[in-house]
């Protein structure tokens, strides 16, 4: 099927996304009312053919809301936005059908697929996957800038998904597999309404916190989600020994171990972790058998955890913008 028109692609796009965002129950409060719009299109209809040129022509210390808009297509790159370059979306109108890829194995902060340096940084509608598969760590999202917000992405990996690296992160709505540590690091992060899908074929951890002491303000929080799998996975061990993960409102299948957690064999830390379940439910939610080092939240002590408090997120989610303007930042 041939393309819409270009302003017609781009007002049902406006549309799709800020109904998307209208759906949520809390106001968005870092409103943006126009963004300059850069197009990628691998046919070479759009300003650019690759991701990575067209973040390229950012101005540093950019001000403005830079919207990327990705034409589908599957994306053979591996991206970077860098620290100077705050304040860009980049956006597919639908996950599976935009996908960005690469196949590398390596250390945690070379080897994913995109990484965001980049602070006020927002990803929509995106698949971003490294296809290395098992054997080694291949990270697919790489994420170490502040303020950053996911919608609606698929992220998939083997070992090491997403490193959820440092700074305040929301991710709304995404689909994230993996089967070992697949979703790490020491960010202070929201999980709202996320599928969570673990390859793990015997007791390899969804999460692998590293908060290192009790005066982080870091964690993981899931809320509403849904965690399937293959085979069997526990909730979380501690990457450091002040650990904290959080999942409330959750659907768990069978997929997870009656123990729930792990401690990474190192018994000291299970006085030290937080690791907490809150109304969860599903064949996996039975917390009869779980660790006595964890535990569950009263209801006083979950109201921080159901909402964007924990990640200060109304001040800095920002909206979908409601007009464009045409760039100006083109290569030469």
């Amino acid at each position: 099927m041939a393309a819409p028109a270009h302003s017609s692609y781009v007002c049902i796009f406006v549309v799709t996304l800020f109904m998307f965002i209208s759906a949520s129950s809390h106001a968005v409060a870092a409103v943006t009312s126009a963004a300059i719009l850069v197009t990628v299109d691998q046919s070479g209809n759009g300003d650019y053919e690759k991701i990575q040129d067209a973040i390229d022509a950012v101005p540093s210390d950019n001000k403005e809301v830079i919207f990327i808009l990705v034409k589908a297509g599957i994306y053979k790159e591996k991206i970077v936005v860098p620290a100077n370059k705050p304040f860009i979306t980049i956006s597919g109108s639908k996950a599976n059908g935009t996908i960005i890829t690469w196949n590398e194995s390596g250390e945690i902060f070379e080897s994913p697929t995109f990484t965001v340096l980049a602070s006020d940084f927002v990803a929509r509608y995106l698949t971003i996957q490294n296809t290395f598969g098992p054997g080694a760590k291949a990270v697919a999202l790489r994420v170490s800038g502040d303020r950053a917000a996911f919608f609606g992405c698929r992220i998939s990996s083997y070992q090491d998904t997403l490193l959820d690296d440092t700074g305040r992160h929301y991710y709304k709505s995404c689909y994230i597999e993996g089967a070992v540590d697949f979703i790490f690091g020491n960010a202070a992060s929201l999980f709202e309404n996320c599928h969570l899908h673990s390859l793990s074929e015997g007791d390899a951890a969804i999460t692998a916190q590293r908060r290192q002491s009790p005066s982080e303000d870091t964690g993981f929080t899931f809320l509403g989600c849904k965690i399937t799998g293959v085979r069997s996975a526990v909730l979380g061990r501690p990457w450091g020994a002040y650990s904290r993960v959080v999942f409330a409102l959750t659907y768990m299948s069978n997929v997870i171990l009656p123990q729930g957690w792990d401690d990474w064999g190192d018994e000291s830390k299970q006085s030290t972790v937080f690791y907490r379940e809150y109304k969860c439910y599903g064949p996996g939610a039975n917390v009869r058998k779980r660790v006595e080092w964890s535990g569950k939240l009263a209801d006083n002590e979950a109201q921080f955890f159901l909402t964007k408090n924990m990640i200060g997120g109304k001040s800095w989610i920002r909206s979908t913008p409601t007009r464009f303007k045409k760039a100006s930042i083109r290569h030469a």
